[in-house]
């Protein structure tokens, strides 16, 4: 198809879209109550956050009283609200779930990102459930499955292909979720057992010690190295800027960024970054409401990122890893000329600021690094300590004090427009919907010995909407006002009809509610190994009940035994390595090495095209 083509049938659906009112979501994660409005503020049109307990980011929990804080704030703007709730439980923690659950529910929260089949168990609110990456939705029965099961959404593994992804949104009709951008795990989400197994820090409990971020070597049998020292399972960074278009024609409902563990300038940068790119497409694919007023020009190349990919997007094998470093190396910046004292030269010229963080790999070829004290021309800088530095090394800049400065004292804020109109009877509020509330003007008024300004000073006074979520869009007077209204006393009716707007608003707000009268199908597979994460008496029940046989628990829950993979992932160390076992006969068994020198045995599942790490045998 030639590029004319493709792209006219591109915007053929996109128009198609927008006239049926189809909506692209994007969300974004949320450390904590700050970075949660500061995401809203940037345009997302959801956020996820973890609880005190019980998400997949045990460093990650947030009260209550934050969380219905968040609520408040977002549903202002349809800003939807979900709560990770994602790790596999035990039995003698499901009350207090369970517990948790209708706390959440009746502080307004959205929807419930779940992992463990208990929840189907439990007595829980109507509240929605999605099924978290975490729950390996790697095939079309499971997510059939999860559907007859009455959960609203899935989110698809990273892994997946836009063709995959594709099977699921045109098959299946069930809301699909898709990571965009941020830290990739280089193993299947919930099917990652290495953390565990070395240190019993879980990740399918939220306390992923992150064993992939480590030094490791490839040997073969005869202890041969086949890849030298590296951080050979340290993934680049997910970024799907380029396929924004072709997810919104995929048909995918939501827009994943990665990050509940950073902080608030890393999500304001993401998130407007993405906002531009789907605004771009069309202005009027969002779910929520409200103008976002900034002038921040984002850039996500200032973050921190371990470089970027666009794994496994297009089918296609590549080069998914930074075998360098798993810290953010940042912009090129150039050579080293020369070093005197503290002073540094580049052979080419750079701008530099002022307190920015530059970065290098030392003798030992680990990334380091020192910070701008003095700006001395286009090629030299002074450092605080640049006692590693020398000639020949590059050098990057991995914080660009000028771009946060800009971020930090950026504008950032959402507004709903109102129209307003008035004449001698009435006063009246429109914000979207059906969000209207009126004035009625019972008061006997005197006629205006200058109907003209007292028609400005009517305006002048409802457009002040101040600290509100709301600004003035539009002000109509009637052809017929000629009443004079004190000052005093327009500024009460004002403040009236923000506050009824805003208990209106509320009052609309349409919750996605889920049946919990389920009659579901038979779960598609009825061996279950301790793959399916099975930790507690209520999952295991349900499973049975569903035509199941149970023959394994969640290694956190029982006994681990060799038979056990401790990871398995698409990331290939043999076509890493050059020896494709499509291409190439060599078949030697390899083994991955820790700088412990504990060796992990290599199995390569060809047909899959997916690597597994197992257990060593001792």
């Amino acid at each position: 198809m030639s590029p004319v083509l493709r792209d006219f049938f591109y915007y053929c659906i996109i128009f198609v879209m927008i006239v049926e009112n189809k909506k692209i979501e994007l969300l974004a994660p949320a450390k904590n109550k700050e970075c949660a409005i500061a995401a809203i503020n940037a345009g997302a049109d959801a956020v996820y956050i973890g609880a005190d307990s019980f998400g997949a980011r045990k460093k990650a929990g947030n009260s209550l009283s934050d969380i219905a804080e968040i609520v408040d704030y977002a549903h202002k703007f349809l800003v939807r609200v979900y709560v990770t709730v994602n790790t596999i439980l035990f039995d003698n923690e499901l009350k207090e779930v369970e517990k948790l659950i209708w706390e959440l529910y009746e502080i307004g929260v959205d929807a419930i990102i779940f992992q463990d089949f208990a929840f189907f168990e439990m007595n829980l609110p109507p509240i929605a459930l999605h099924a978290s990456t975490q729950c390996n939705n790697d095939t079309i029965e499971k997510i059939k499955f999860l559907k007859s099961m009455n959960v609203e959404r899935v989110v698809l593994p990273r892994e997946f292909s836009i063709d995959e992804i594709k099977k699921v949104t045109k098959n299946i009709g069930i809301d699909t979720e898709v990571f965009i951008h941020g830290a990739l795990c280089v193993s299947y989400s919930g099917q990652c057992y290495f953390s565990n197994y070395i240190g019993k820090r879980s990740a399918n409990r939220g306390d992923c010690a992150q064993p992939c971020r480590k030094m490791y070597t490839v040997v073969d049998d005869k202890g041969n190295v086949v890849i030298d020292k590296g951080y050979l399972l340290s993934m680049k960074d997910n970024n799907l800027s380029a396929h924004i278009k072709e997810l919104i024609d995929a048909g995918v409902t939501s827009l994943k960024i990665e990050g509940r563990l950073k902080d608030k300038e890393y999500v304001t940068n993401v998130v407007s970054h993405y906002r531009s790119l789907i605004d771009a497409i069309s202005n009027d694919l969002s779910p929520s409401f409200g103008r976002l007023f900034t002038n921040f020009i984002p850039d996500v190349n200032k973050t921190f990122n371990r470089g970027y990919t666009d794994f496994y997007f297009d089918g296609k094998r590549k080069t998914f890893i930074n075998p360098l470093t798993p810290k953010f190396i940042g912009e090129k910046a150039g050579k080293v000329k020369s070093v005197k004292g503290n002073t540094i030269v580049l052979e080419k010229g750079f701008k530099f600021n002022v307190s920015d963080k530059v970065a290098f790999f030392n003798d030992n070829f680990e990334l380091t690094g020192t910070t701008v004290t003095k700006v001395l021309g286009n090629t030299s800088i002074e450092v605080l300590n640049s006692k590693e530095v020398k000639q020949g090394l590059v050098l990057y800049r991995n914080y660009d004090s000028s771009f946060y400065k800009s971020l930090n004292n950026a504008i950032f804020e959402r507004k709903i427009p109102l129209k307003i109109y008035a004449d001698n009877k009435q006063i009246v509020f429109k914000s979207f919907a059906n969000n209207i509330v009126e004035y009625k003007i019972d008061e006997k008024f005197e006629i205006a010995n200058n109907i003209q300004k007292a028609k400005d000073n009517l305006i002048k006074q409802l457009a002040k909407l101040g600290e509100s979520e709301f600004v003035a869009e539009q002000i109509t007077v009637g052809n017929d006002f000629n009443i004079f209204i004190p000052i005093s006393k327009i500024n009460d009716i004002r403040r009236n009809l923000v506050a009824k707007l805003q208990e209106t608003s509320k009052n609309n707000y349409f919750y996605n509610k889920r049946d919990t009268d389920v009659t579901a199908d038979l779960y598609p597979y009825k061996q279950l190994d301790y793959s399916f994460n099975i930790s507690n008496n209520k999952a295991k029940s349900f499973y049975e009940r569903h035509g199941c046989v149970v023959a394994g628990y969640a290694p956190e829950y029982a006994k681990c035994t060799h038979s056990i993979d401790l990871m398995k992932t698409k990331h290939c160390l043999r076509d890493y390595a050059g020896i494709c076992l499509k291409k190439n006969p060599d078949k030697r068994k390899l083994y991955l090495v820790d700088t412990h020198g504990v060796k992990y045995p290599l199995n390569f599942d060809c047909k899959k095209c997916v690597m597994k790490i197992e257990i060593p045998v001792k």
